[in-house]
C-alpha cells in the first residue's frame, strides 16, 4: 500500500521534479478569489526552473483562464500551459467525432459559459423541447441538483444526451463546499439519461497537459489538486507523482488543519481506490 506524507511546504519535495501539472479551483483560486499563498508557491516553483501546466476541469476556454490570472495580477507567464475541460471539448466538437449528435443544445447553466461553441455550428436552444441534447458547463451559485429535476426528468423522457464540461461534483467557494457542474450529470445518470463527461479523472486530459511537456520524464511530473475522484485518480491512472490539497473539496472530511490529516487521507483513498504521495492542507512554497 503507497504510503502518504503529509507536508506542509511544497518546496521540501519538489527537487525530486522537473514538473508541475496543477489543478485552478482548490488549489490556487478558492472559487471566490486567489489565494495568495499559492500564487506565491507558483512564483517559487516557477523561479526554481520547474515548468507548470494548469489543468483543471473548468468549462471555460484557455484563452480565458489566462485572463482570470492576468487580471488577478497573476503572469500567465509562469505557466508552460494551460489546459481546461472546456477547450477540449470545444476541440473535440469541431471534430469529426463529435461526443454528441445535433446542433441544438439547452444550457442548463442559465445562457452561460457557453464559449465552448463559440465560432461552431451549435445554437442554444430557449426549451428542453427543441433541443438536440442538455449541455451544463457551470452550476449557478445557490443552485442544487434538486432545482433541476424537473427539467432533468423531462430531458430523460425524451431521451435526450447530456453533455458535461467537467466531472466535479463540488467545488470549493471560498469557505463552503458547493456542488458542481458534474452533479447535475450524475443526478441525470440516476435518471436514466444518457451522459457524456469531458474532464478528470479522464487520462486523455492528463496526456494532453504532459504532451506541453516532451522532454520531461513523467516519473519527475508532480500533479497537484484538491480532488480525490478527479485529479488524484488522474494521476495515478497516468503514471504521475500526485499531492492532495486537504483544504479543498474534501475539507469537511479531511478537516481545516494547519498539518494534514493522513490517517483521514488514507480513510477517502480506501473509498475511492487510489492515494496520493503527498498530502498538503494548501499549496504553499
Amino acid at each position: 500500500m503507497k504510503m502518504i506524507k503529509p507536508i506542509v511546504n511544497i518546496a521540501k519535495v519538489i527537487d525530486a521534479y522537473d514538473a508541475v501539472i496543477c489543478g485552478f479551483n482548490g488549489v490556487v483560486h478558492d472559487g471566490v478569489d486567489f489565494l495568495p499563498e499559492a500564487v506565491n508557491a507558483l512564483v517559487g516553483l516557477y523561479r526554481s526552473g520547474k515548468k507548470i501546466v494548469v489543468l483543471s476541469n473548468i468549462s471555460c476556454r484557455t484563452e480565458e483562464l489566462a485572463r482570470i490570472f492576468y487580471r488577478a495580477g497573476v503572469s500567465p507567464r509562469l505557466f508552460t500551459a494551460m489546459v481546461t475541460a472546456g477547450e477540449i471539448l470545444h476541440a473535440r466538437l469541431q471534430s469529426s467525432a463529435a461526443p454528441v449528435a445535433g446542433r441544438s443544445y439547452y444550457n442548463l447553466g442559465g445562457g452561460e459559459y457557453e464559449s465552448v461553441f463559440a465560432g461552431l455550428s451549435y445554437r442554444r436552444a430557449p426549451t428542453v423541447d427543441k433541443a438536440d441534447f442538455l449541455y451544463i458547463g457551470h452550476l449557478p451559485a445557490g443552485r442544487t441538483t434538486e432545482d433541476y429535476m424537473e427539467v432533468l426528468s423531462h430531458a430523460a423522457s425524451l431521451g435526450l444526451p447530456l453533455l458535461c464540461a467537467g466531472n466535479d461534483t463540488s467545488v470549493t467557494a471560498g469557505e463552503d463546499v458547493i456542488p458542481a457542474a458534474g452533479a447535475v450529470a450524475e443526478q441525470y445518470a440516476v435518471l436514466g439519461g444518457g451522459i457524456t463527461t469531458v474532464g478528470k479523472p479522464d487520462r486523455a486530459l492528463v496526456e494532453y497537459a504532459l504532451a506541453s511537456l516532451p522532454e520531461t520524464d513523467r516519473r519527475r511530473v508532480l500533479m497537484i489538486g484538491d480532488s480525490m475522484p478527479t485529479d488524484i485518480k488522474a494521476a495515478t491512472a497516468a503514471g504521475l507523482s500526485s499531492c492532495l490539497i486537504s483544504k479543498g473539496v474534501h475539507v469537511n472530511f479531511l478537516g481545516g488543519g494547519y498539518i494534514p490529516d493522513v490517517t483521514k487521507a488514507r480513510e477517502l483513498g480506501n473509498m475511492i481506490e487510489t492515494y496520493p504521495d503527498y498530502v498538503i492542507s494548501g499549496l504553499r512554497w
